[in-house]
């Protein structure tokens, strides 16, 4: 177990794409954004086409987290080069960054962050399709993730089932009232500070090392998540509780709830039962209880008509962090079901 990295079987190129739907998004974020795209071993040697493996990152990740070494673990490429190395059928796998000035972009369209779903499907997919030699069709592409990136993976291919057929979700945000509501009144208490105004936060956090307040964590995830679920036409923020109180403002609440996997799955059930594999797993001990979520989502696919065969459901012993090793589990899973 190197402490630095190793030759890779396959290749790793480090790109940087223009996007022209984040170009003057309303946070001012870079509108050009690196993409790793690896390639599996033999790739170079044949003319032969690939499925793609679309990977995205959770809340306050980007890409360059993908190459964090921690100690006695190797970044996740590194393990991915390892699962084809032994023999899973090859697949390209593409790094995606969506990162945003708050933390992250819930890979949604939203007045408060940007056209980060356009941007996935609309550019990052052509884009590899174009340059690569994917098999360019639903069947044989997936995207996978955690936390965020899990209700990223969750939701793509609800919505757009013409380009992904497959996914895997490790701890993805879903079953809303367990994992949102119970940060209200914490959060509420937090702002007292600050007149009960998160913008205010929001600029003293700006203003010092980040995460210095116990609180930080819970108020950057409401106030982000907020930008990407329940912003105004003019892409200010709304939080779906009182900051005084903590009670839920319905509205807004159900703005969020809308969001909510287990919520979308009966809204597009046809999508559901034409995917190829699904992946979900969760830690029997999250934080943010998501493993009452990951229940709630498969109980839903099976209600959809999902056939079990397709699904892979697994409760790990974990919290929410330190999850890493299960991503080879997933790809491997995953790189057996694509068509090729």
């Amino acid at each position: 177990m190197l402490p630095w990295e190793g030759e890779l079987s396959g290749r790793l190129d480090r790109h940087a794409i223009v996007s022209d739907l984040l170009r003057d998004n309303p946070l001012g974020d870079p509108h050009e954004r690196p993409l790793w795209v690896y390639v599996p071993p033999g790739y170079d040697e044949s003319a032969e086409r690939y499925p793609t493996v679309y990977v995205i990152q959770g809340f306050t990740g980007h890409l360059g987290m993908w190459a964090n070494r921690m100690p006695f673990r190797r970044p996740f490429f590194e393990t991915a080069d390892e699962v084809f190395a032994q023999g899973v059928p090859g697949c390209v796998v593409v790094y995606v960054d969506a990162w945003t000035t708050y933390g992250g972009s819930q890979f949604v369209d939203s007045p408060g962050t940007g056209q980060y779903h356009s941007y996935l499907c609309n550019e990052i997919v052509p884009w590899v399709d174009a340059r690569y030699r994917t098999i360019p069709t639903a069947e044989s592409r997936a995207i996978m993730g955690k936390s965020s990136g899990g209700f990223g993976a969750m939701i793509t291919p609800m919505l757009r089932p013409d380009l992904f057929g497959a996914l895997a979700t490790h701890a993805g945000d879903a079953l809303y009232e367990q994992c949102y509501i119970t940060e209200f009144g914490t959060a509420a208490r937090a702002l007292r500070t600050y007149d009960h105004d998160i913008q205010a936060w929001w600029a003293d956090f700006r203003g010092r090392p980040s995460f210095t307040n116990p609180d930080d964590s819970t108020l950057l995830g409401l106030l982000g998540v907020s930008a990407c679920f329940s912003a105004t036409a003019n892409g200010t923020p709304e939080l779906p509780f009182d900051p005084l109180t903590g009670a839920i403002r319905p509205e807004i609440w159900q703005r969020w709830l809308d969001w909510d996997p287990v919520r979308m799955v009966p809204r597009y059930e046809e999508a559901i039962r034409g995917l190829r594999a699904v992946w979900i797993d969760a830690g029997r001990s999250d934080e943010y209880f998501l493993d009452l979520g990951a229940e709630a989502f498969r109980a839903e696919i099976t209600k959809a008509g999902l056939p079990d065969e397709r699904v892979h459901f697994e409760l790990f012993d974990a919290g929410h962090g330190g999850i890493d090793y299960r991503y080879p589990l997933s790809l491997a899973w995953l790189a057996e079901r694509l068509a090729r």
